[in-house]
């Protein structure tokens, strides 16, 4: 008895956070890479993530994250972050709304909010910044083949995350009213 209530309660916690987080397609991607908006609910705040996942397909990671150079975190589209609430990432208060993402990747990263949405992912226009914030950066283990960026719920809030490569990149955030 004991142990089918156990099972129970791990599968009914496994299964929330598995729903906590849901992946559509947008498109197949004009430019080669598939497109797909990824949404969760952190600290009652409805946030979503659009972006083109490119593959690495043997290429290094210099390559394709220019280091020290603004990169569309992503392919084609221009990446974009929608919420409904305000979010602050360490000392940039993003308003709620949609904003585009772009990194600088190398050593140390820096995570680039900005104000409204192009057409396209490139080229960055100087100028638009709501603002830039640093990034925790860490070597993986294991590359991995097609960027992939999601959100943690973290108990002070939660941590934008962003992995190709060999690269993890992250930034903490926390839910405004």
């Amino acid at each position: 008895m004991h142990r089918t209530v156990f099972i129970t309660a791990l599968l009914a916690l496994t299964g929330a956070a598995l729903f906590a987080q849901k992946t559509t397609e947008v498109h197949p991607g004009r430019g080669g890479s598939p497109h797909v908006r990824t949404a969760w609910t952190i600290d009652g705040a409805s946030i979503a993530i659009e972006y083109g996942r490119p593959f690495l397909k043997g290429r290094p990671n210099d390559v394709v994250m220019p280091p020290g150079r603004e990169w569309r975190a992503g392919a084609d589209e221009a990446t974009t972050l929608t919420s409904d609430r305000p979010l602050t990432f360490g000392t940039l208060a993003v308003p709620a709304g949609t904003h585009t993402i772009n990194t600088v990747p190398g050593d140390t990263w820096q995570l680039v909010i900005i104000k409204g949405v192009p057409k396209w992912g490139i080229p960055y226009t100087p100028g638009q910044d709501l603002g830039r914030v640093p990034m925790t950066v860490t070597k993986l283990g294991k590359p991995v083949e097609q960027l992939t960026i999601s959100l943690d719920d973290t108990p002070a809030g939660g941590t934008l995350r962003i992995e190709w490569g060999t690269v993890s990149a992250r930034a903490n955030f926390v839910v405004g009213k």
